[in-house]
């Protein structure tokens, strides 16, 4: 199977942690995407769901499917979304599709996160992936010396402005071997919105699309 068909796979899988009558916390980004087209076909038997993106609303809203604001929902049972790396832990790295801090808005919602992806993402250690942070613009030259003291290039992604109006650092050259620590150290910092290491936030369980079929890890 191709890649594209390891999501569609993971996508179908993760259906069957809906409780039926609750409202589902839905991430961003392709993966993500297939699985919002496969709670369409369940679209009757849900209450809605809460979005982490303006993209993920607009699909879900494309296929009938109710949007809440995150204010009105005080639990959510699961929060459904990919990873651009995840590793044996459930930790994970996200940001790729620049939404990593309302990804990290829903999943604190919810009782449990189902991490989607396929076997690529898999990783021992955090970071050969370029970490995403979403940073207020005005302070991006000093997070960029910041993170060279750390050992990481950090470069704006351009032409990105994130659904809260922010920029987008990635930073390439990190090992995160300790992605709590790291997580809770970057957060720390002026200027810095979220960061894109789910430690605090991590996945309970992920679907991993292989070519044996899907894999699931608990942590």
């Amino acid at each position: 199977m191709n890649q594209d068909e390891l999501k569609a796979l993971v996508g179908r899988a993760a259906i069957e942690y809906v409780t039926p009558g609750s409202i589902v916390g839905v991430g961003t980004g392709s993966t993500a995407n297939c699985f919002i087209d496969e709670l369409a076909k369940i679209k009757d038997r849900i209450a809605g769901a809460v979005s982490s993106s303006a993209k993920s609303t607009e699909r879900l809203r494309a296929h009938g499917i109710t949007v809440l604001d995150s204010a009105s929902v005080e639990r959510l049972p699961i929060y459904v979304d990919g990873a651009d790396e995840i590793d044996h832990r459930g930790h994970m790295i996200k940001g790729g599709g620049a939404a990593l801090t309302r990804e990290k808005i829903v999943a604190d919602l919810a009782d449990r996160f189902i991490c989607i992806a396929d076997e690529s993402k898999l990783v021992d250690v955090l970071g050969k992936f370029p970490l995403p942070v979403e940073i207020i613009p005005m302070a991006a030259a000093q997070l960029i010396r910041r993170f060279a003291a750390m050992g990481g290039t950090a470069r704006l992604r351009e032409g990105v402005v994130t659904d809260n109006g922010q920029a987008i650092l990635d930073v390439t050259g990190l090992s995160i071997t300790d992605p709590l620590a790291s997580e809770a150290e970057i957060n720390q910092w002026p200027g810095v919105v979220t960061v894109g290491i789910f430690a605090r936030h991590k996945a309970q369980v992920c679907l991993l699309g292989t070519s044996a079929g899907v894999k699931t890890l608990t942590f």
